[in-house]
């Protein structure tokens, strides 16, 4: 993800968490920030639009999803699969031996993308979110990468932009 992808990210950011959206300073800073992988998944030729994205913050031996966000036309098909694959794909080649994440409890669809990766419950933090609590996960390697190798990848469904 580059800078130049904020704006179209905020878009994306306010249409799928309008109570608990990131301000454009704040996905800035955590761009911008030591230890964080950022990457887009974009969609068309020459007029290329984001329809996901998603951030990793790695401070080995643990990482974190800090987001993963997909635009709602385009769910069911691959592409959160895409982004998290290749979070973890980072998270491994970064040293990082343990992947914490947290997702809304009123989420079953990221759940189960998360479930399928390895990632298993290990508590609940109670009115994390607007309106919801936030399930804690954990995924630890080798698990973690082999999931990652495991899971579908296509490589039209993202793009990652170094900034």
């Amino acid at each position: 993800m580059a800078v130049a992808d904020l704006d179209s990210v905020i878009e994306l950011e306010a249409a799928l968490f309008p109570g608990d959206a990131w301000s454009q300073a704040m996905l800035h800073d955590e761009l911008t920030a030591s230890g964080r992988h950022y990457l887009v998944a974009v969609e068309g030729g020459d007029d290329a639009r984001v329809i996901g994205y998603a951030g990793l913050r790695a401070v080995p031996p643990e990482g974190d999803v800090q987001t993963i966000a997909v635009g709602r036309p385009w769910w069911g098909r691959g592409v959160g699969t895409a982004l998290l694959s290749e979070l973890l794909a980072e998270a491994g080649r970064r040293g990082v031996r343990e992947v914490f994440l947290e997702v809304r409890s009123d989420n079953p669809r990221a759940q189960d993308l998360y479930k399928r990766f390895g990632f298993v419950e290990l508590g609940v933090r109670r009115g994390y979110y607007a309106g919801a609590d936030a399930i804690v996960m954990r995924r630890s390697a080798p698990a973690a990468q082999d999931a990652a190798a495991r899971a579908p990848h296509d490589p039209r469904a993202d793009e990652e932009r170094a900034p």
